[in-house]
């Protein structure tokens, strides 16, 4: 079909006014990317763009993600033009509680938003993962003179996505792995949101994407119709193997002359100009959040259109499920994840005098679910060999091998967890990735986004304590756990032996409601043989549960996660038949349990309470009370071997006796 570049400049107009009239409404919000993008969005979601408006999840639909989510009043007023079931009314209540167009776009809250956006940079490592995922698929269910899978990721970001390093990094790896079905526009302004860009910026971007393998095309009018769709088809089209970007110079602010092309353009700075600037695009004075019937048709008309390609492509998919039952019943499985008790029965036992590391047990326990979950993926930022999460009856990822399950992220803990979180965004994958549990604070915008947007990513980070030893405080996470079980929605599961790994992992598996972190130790750890395997397993689940019963009157309680608990263990033996030890391998987890059980197990009348956890203090007291005490490190390590470090900071079975005996 031919560009219908009047109509579509009218829309480009049209979307200028319901983004001036929606950011004076309510006082906030930001002017300059959607007013200088209008024609970019006018060219996809008027022409470019394969998506469905009816079916906002649809397999094959082109993504398209917008990582300036500053600039959401863009994606809002396309999602509306094109039909998705976003009103005029829901544009008019931007930013207003419980509205469907919140400040920045935010996942399961928008048809048709495919990522939460805002903080600069992730929606650029999002939209790798969603490329990645989409060669993934293919490579997996595509079959000759069947191809189900080629959708196209479309991303917009400005400089400050591009300034900030996540963005990078993810670049960088899909350069390196050559993800074709990926393009990034780059909205090119040359203002930042404090001045104009060149004073914090001077790089020839086009020659660091060509030098980290990406094609590169320059459209020198960012706001011309036809040169956009040009440039998106020859993207489209590109047989090269490489990403593709486009470096739009557009025009910030572009329909209000007193701020356009200026700093003051990037927020709300010039919504006190709205109605010179209505009329400088021709809208009506009388009439805001105005849509012409002429635009509205055009849509409808163009809504039609796509709805017949969604058709051809359900029933060629129908045709594919039919020959190829075994692919269609595996891609119908994606989301869908056995419950942690059947993924329990698929890990055998350890030993009961196995003595590991929970990261070695977890290797052991990782192939079983691997052969479980066909969809499951794993990934480690250089580690492999020391995370021990490599699938071993698998293959890596790569430019030769698109079904790969192992992925190597290289030293780029943000970018991973970025990357991963648009693996789960895109919903077929099921994403777990690795690092040092102390590089942790590289990946946590992405962990809180993670949580935030529901994403049921798993994070296998090792090394999770003083134990790591003589590689010192830099390498020692003190205060991580601790900071990390603050995010809400985030389970942190610390499990204290190989049977608590297994319960971790099928925990993690089960929840596809949040991301889950498993916190696994470097040295080994003795079998807790005081209660049942299944029983530990089944404990984890509960996030905390009794693993030595007192066998007298109740008169103490010792709590510790992880490899401590052994030291709790030792010192209720030594301190009398009155004391319970309660492993407590995840807090939030324990939390969501009823307050019955929680009372069974932390029962009220019993306030004596000493913890133990090779890691900052305070949070515990949530559990052993004011009155309570606390084995712990609330300093930074030193290096010497895992077990002197250990004994230096005090993490010992004598110390928890002490402990007990001062209450």
């Amino acid at each position: 079909m031919k560009l219908q570049t009047e109509i579509l400049a009218q829309a480009s107009a049209q979307a200028r006014g319901l983004a001036i009239d929606a950011v004076h409404k309510c006082s906030s919000g930001h002017l300059g990317l959607p007013l200088g993008c209008a024609e970019i969005g006018a060219v996809l979601y008027g022409h470019a763009l394969v998506h469905n408006p009816d079916e906002p999840r649809w397999l094959n639909r082109d993504r398209f993600v917008l990582s300036a989510g500053h600039g959401s009043m863009f994606l809002y007023s396309w999602l509306h033009l094109s039909g998705y079931d976003l009103s005029i009314k829901e544009v008019e209540n931007f930013r207003v509680l419980h509205s469907k167009t919140p400040g920045h776009p935010e996942f399961h809250e928008t048809p048709g938003v495919e990522a939460t956006t805002g903080p600069l940079g992730q929606g650029i490592g999002n939209a790798v993962g969603m490329a990645m995922a989409g060669q993934m698929a293919a490579a997996r269910f595509n079959v000759p003179g069947q191809e189900i899978f080629d959708y196209h990721v479309i991303a917009l970001a400005g400089d400050g996505c591009m300034q900030e390093g996540v963005a990078m990094e993810a670049i960088e790896f899909a350069g390196h792995q050559g993800l074709d079905n990926l393009i990034l526009i780059y909205d090119s302004n040359d203002v930042t949101l404090d001045a104009m860009a060149n004073k914090t910026q001077s790089e020839n971007t086009a020659a660091r994407f060509k030098a980290i393998e990406w094609d590169v095309q320059t459209v020198a009018d960012g706001n011309d119709l036809a040169a956009i769709l040009k440039a998106v088809n020859k993207a489209k089209k590109a047989k090269s193997g490489k990403p593709q970007l486009i470096i739009a110079r557009t025009i910030i602010g572009k329909g209000i002359p007193e701020v356009q092309g200026t700093a003051k353009a990037h927020g709300e700075g010039g919504a006190k100009f709205s109605e010179t600037a209505r009329q400088g695009l021709g809208l009506p004075a009388d009439q805001h959040f105005y849509v012409s019937d002429a635009v509205r048709a055009y849509f409808a008309d163009h809504k039609k259109r796509l709805k017949r390609s969604y058709g051809k492509w359900k029933k060629a998919y129908g045709v594919w499920a039919a020959a190829n039952p075994e692919r269609a019943a595996l891609l119908e499985s994606a989301g869908k994840t056995p419950s942690a008790a059947h993924l329990m029965e698929k890990i055998p036992l350890f030993p009961a005098d196995a003595k590991l590391a929970t990261r070695a047990a977890g290797k052991d326990v990782l192939q079983p679910m691997a052969a479980e979950l066909p969809l499951l993926i794993t990934g480690s930022a250089d580690l492999f060999g020391s995370t021990l999460n490599y699938i071993a009856a698998d293959k890596d990822f790569d430019k030769t091998n698109r079904a790969g399950r192992n992925l190597r992220y290289g030293i780029r803990e943000h970018g991973m967890a970025a990357i991963n979180n648009g693996v789960a965004y895109d919903g077929i994958f099921r994403p777990s990735c690795a690092t040092f549990l102390v590089f942790a604070d590289y990946s946590r915008p992405s962990m809180r986004i993670a949580a935030l947007a529901k994403l049921p990513v798993i994070y296998i980070y090792t090394h999770d304590s003083v134990g790591v030893g003589e590689d010192g405080p830099t390498h020692q996470p003190i205060e991580t756990v601790s900071a990390l079980r603050l995010i809400p929605n985030f389970d942190v599961i610390r499990p204290a032996d190989p049977e608590e790994t297994a319960g971790a992992f099928a925990a993690a598996l089960e929840r596809t409601d949040g991301p889950t972190l498993l916190a696994l130790s470097r040295q080994a750890v003795p079998m807790l043989n005081d209660c049942t395997p299944h029983e530990r397993r089944a404990g984890v689940l509960k996030g905390g549960y009794i693993l030595i019963q007192e066998t007298a009157p109740l008169t103490l309680i010792l709590l510790a996660s992880g490899s401590e608990v052994q030291w709790a263990v030792a010192a209720a033996k030594a301190i009398g038949p009155g004391t319970r030890v309660v492993s407590m391998p995840s807090f939030l987890r324990f939390d969501r349990q009823t307050a019955e059980y929680r009372e069974a197990i932390l029962p009220s009348t019993c306030l004596k309470r000493v913890a133990i956890e090779a890691g900052v203090t305070g949070l515990w007291h949530k559990y052993v009370g004011l009155a309570g005490r606390v084995v712990g490190i609330d300093r930074f390590g030193l290096s010497a071997p895992g077990n002197i470090a250990m004994k230096e900071l005090g993490i010992t079975t004598e110390a928890v006796v002490a402990a007990a005996k001062s209450l």
